[in-house]
This record gives structure tokens, sequence and C-alpha cells, in this order.
């Protein structure tokens, strides 16, 4: 799949200014002014797109604790610790936050930077069950890509066990006019 070892998430965002003082020093000794922080020229951080965008935005996801661990055109991998509050009555973890987690990593996968993509469809099915205190992780990538519809399998891990597998449809939306 060629995944870079990276975190992308934060790769379209803005680096802080890590200059020091010394860097920063006039040339002569008559520019030795101290510019006020007013007078310091500002940069526009850079306009997230694609998935970056998305997850920004996705509070569904970040309130859940999912985290993107890594992400590029057509392929994702997220994270996500089971919490109390997705366990269900048996004790295990509710099939629909597993559909959510795995439909996150989609998202992910399907975003490409420029674009806005959504799910037509997805299916997901249960292997093994989850609890309380799991890790897990989901890695999702392109199928096929045909126009402005799509193909991604996501697979849901804990460790070594698959403990689910999905297929999302996606449908990216024309640009708006």
């Amino acid at each position: 799949m060629g995944q870079p070892a990276h975190d992308t998430t934060t790769a379209e965002s803005q680096t802080p200014n890590t200059s020091t003082p010394a860097e920063a020093a006039p040339e002569s000794p008559t520019e030795a002014t101290t510019p006020s922080p007013a007078d310091a020229p500002t940069e526009a951080a850079p306009e997230l797109t694609g998935a970056a965008a998305m997850f920004a935005n996705d509070r569904a996801s970040q309130h859940l604790g999912i985290t993107v661990d890594d992400h590029g055109p057509g392929w994702a991998q997220c994270s996500m610790r089971v919490t109390d509050i997705m366990t269900n009555g048996h004790d295990i973890t509710h099939g629909g936050y597993v559909f959510l987690f795995a439909d996150t990593t989609f998202a992910m996968a399907c975003n490409y930077p420029g674009s806005i993509t959504v799910a037509s469809g997805g299916d997901i099915d249960f292997l093994k069950p989850t609890y309380l205190g799991d890790e897990l992780v989901a890695r999702g990538h392109e199928v096929i890509k045909q126009g402005r519809s799509g193909i991604y399998d996501v697979t849901v891990t804990r460790g070594d066990d698959i403990i689910a597998t999905y297929r999302g449809r996606s449908r990216t939306l024309p640009a708006r006019k």
C-alpha cells in the first residue's frame, strides 16, 4: 500500500516557528529595535483539505477518542480504546461503536485532498467480541475507485485478532456551485 510511517494528520497544518532569538538577530546595530508582537509578520495557516479537514470537524469520532495514526490517498490507519460507555448489556463492545470506528477509518481513506467524499453504503461483519479496555486498530484501503465512486475495505483488529471486516462504498460529491 505504500504507507509512510509518519503521521500525516498534522502534515497539512502550519508548523510552529522554531527560530531562536539569535537566528532572528538584526544584521546591524541600527536595526536593534525590538519590534512589538503586533509588528511581527503573520502567516495564515494553510487550509486543511481532504481527510485532515474532515477529521478536524468530526466531533463524534474525536469524542470517542478515535485517533488517526496515519493516512494517505486511498488508505488510513486509526486507533480506538474501548471505554465503558461503549459496552452493551453483555459487557462487550456495542456493534454500533465498532461500525462507527471502521466507518471513520473508511472516511479517512477515501477523502483525498480537495475532495468531499461520503459513504453511499457500508457493511460490517463482526467476527469476535471486544471488551472494556481493548485497544482496537483499523486499517483501511481502497479496493477500486472509478470516477466519483469507490470501494474500500477496513479490517479492525485487537492485537493479532481480526474482530471485524467492513466494506464501504463511497461517492465523491461534485464541487459546490
